[in-house]
């Protein structure tokens, strides 16, 4: 079942025992991130802080914190229903013939219902401010870490329009608070928004921005997944939810926004200025440094009555962004097997923060297919940041750490099976010789073939026969009291 809005997803948390109400006051400054952490690390529910100090709005935190929450959000009991409906489109095969074309035509129509709805007005512009009228400062943005160089908004979904083709996309940036007016915007190199951007850096032209805070959790989940260039995340948002998102257009420009969020900044960002951002505490557990980026101007804002601020907070592993990490590589699994069949599983741990491991067991068919493998990735999409990619044996269960770090370290000679290579880095890594490039290490831990240069017999492993191992489980609860 999707939900409408996020004040319908806070009802289903509630009902759910999946959300604490959190009545004493707190502050926005530091206080609510030390608090989230703290529950984040227990693997603890989603937070309203309903008394912020010094606001009026109240402050949803962690709502997809959880595997269970995310679950919740997508309307499913595994992962597995939306892949297998994801498999199931990208099964489509052109038809051949009038009955193989008739029969297509419900499918067709299901596709068409996922195109986001244009409507006239929506509860996002219930209460609209011009320049004047609103302040940035009024909001309870969070200063989440103590050597931040501000307040961020961490959680904001960012419209731009592709300047060359109009289309639509949606990523999410985070925005440093510069004053009652502005912020940051902080574009990554790879990212879509920054071609956006650079596109106008050359034509000079302003940049129509606008940014939604709150709505559907889908939303913010469609915003993360590594979509091709062009690909509207929007009707991701509605293939997850099973029914188009309602779009209203903006007030003082042509960017469509959803039109059941719960806070909307307008505005424009000026190609020909840029300020300085950060420091800030990031996913990886470290501070990215100061450095000049874009800067947004808000030309109007529009909210809901009594709007809910929503946020997360990022840092050492495990925090909210992990569950939705996850949740984008269990989804997005069929996507990979179609394009590299070989593959059988991929796990990339919290500890990795996303693109630090994967672990990828795979299905091997020629000498040094572990090999081709590891470049292939390296040159895909938003995977060519994985600065490790360890390959293992299809019967590994890459999602066991004790399992993977025995069966590794067991199977590699260093100097045959470690490459290095160069190229694309996160822009984030800290540790690359530069800013966004430097080296990748890949680990062929497979069975070695002859045809690979490994001329000894490969042991097998000392595993107990199956037969015993039932006749002790029979046994079993006698002598330990356990099943």
């Amino acid at each position: 079942m999707a939900f409408e809005d996020l004040r319908e997803f806070i009802k289903a948390l509630d009902k759910n025992c999946e959300l604490k109400r959190i009545k004493t006051e707190v502050s926005c400054e530091l206080e609510i991130t030390e608090i989230t952490d703290r529950i984040s690390k227990i693997g603890g529910p989603a937070l309203l802080f309903e008394n912020v100090k010094g606001y009026k709005t109240p402050v949803l935190i962690n709502a997809l914190g959880s595997e269970r929450r995310m679950l919740l959000a997508l309307g499913v009991d595994s992962y597995d229903e939306v892949a297998a409906r994801l498999t199931e489109i990208l099964d489509f095969k052109s038809p051949q013939g009038l009955l193989e074309k008739v029969k297509m035509l419900p499918k067709l129509a299901e596709l068409g219902n996922f195109f986001p709805k244009r409507v006239k007005t929506g509860p996002c512009q219930e209460t609209v401010l011009f320049e004047g009228d609103f302040s940035l400062e009024r909001l309870p943005v969070l200063k989440c870490w103590p050597e931040d160089g501000g307040k961020f908004i961490t959680f904001p979904l960012v419209f731009t329009n592709n300047p060359v083709n109009g289309k639509r996309n949606v990523g999410m940036y985070r925005m440093q608070v510069y004053d009652a007016q502005t912020t940051g915007m902080h574009w990554q190199i790879h990212k879509h928004g920054a071609a956006h951007f650079r596109h106008h850096v050359k034509t000079g032209e302003l940049m129509p921005v606008s940014v939604a805070i709150g709505g559907d959790p889908l939303l913010t989940f469609a915003a993360i997944f590594p979509l091709p260039d062009d690909l509207d995340e929007m009707m991701l948002a509605g293939f997850l939810r099973q029914k188009p998102v309602p779009m209203v257009k903006c007030i003082t420009n042509d960017i469509e926004v959803p039109a059941n969020a719960e806070i909307v900044l307008e505005g424009y960002v000026d190609p020909a200025e840029m300020r300085v951002e950060g420091p800030f505490g990031d996913h990886t557990g470290f501070y990215t440094e100061a450095k000049e980026f874009p800067v947004f101007h808000v030309t109007c804002v529009t909210h809901r009555r009594n709007p809910i601020y929503q946020t997360t907070i990022v840092g050492r592993p495990p925090m909210e962004d992990c569950w939705m990490g996850e949740a984008v590589g269990r989804i997005a699994m069929p996507v990979l097997k179609r394009q590299f069949p070989e593959i059988v599983d991929v796990h990339m741990p919290f500890e990795g923060v996303f693109h630090n491991l994967m672990i990828v067991s795979m299905k091997k068919a020629f000498p040094g297919h572990a090999r081709k493998l590891m470049h292939s990735i390296w040159g895909t999409g938003q995977m060519m940041f994985t600065k490790c990619i360890v390959v293992v044996d299809e019967d590994v269960p890459v999602r066991d750490p004790q399992h993977v770090t025995w069966y590794v370290l067991n199977n590699i000679d260093p100097e045959r099976d470690i490459q290095f290579t160069l190229g694309p880095i996160d822009e984030l890594d800290h540790s690359s010789r530069m800013v966004a490039y430097g080296s990748k290490m890949g680990i062929d831990a497979t069975r070695k073939w002859p045809s690979e240069g490994f001329n000894r017999e490969w042991p097998k492993e000392n595993r107990m026969s199956e037969e015993i191992m039932q006749l002790v489980d029979k046994k079993w609860k006698s002598m330990f009291g356990k099943g």
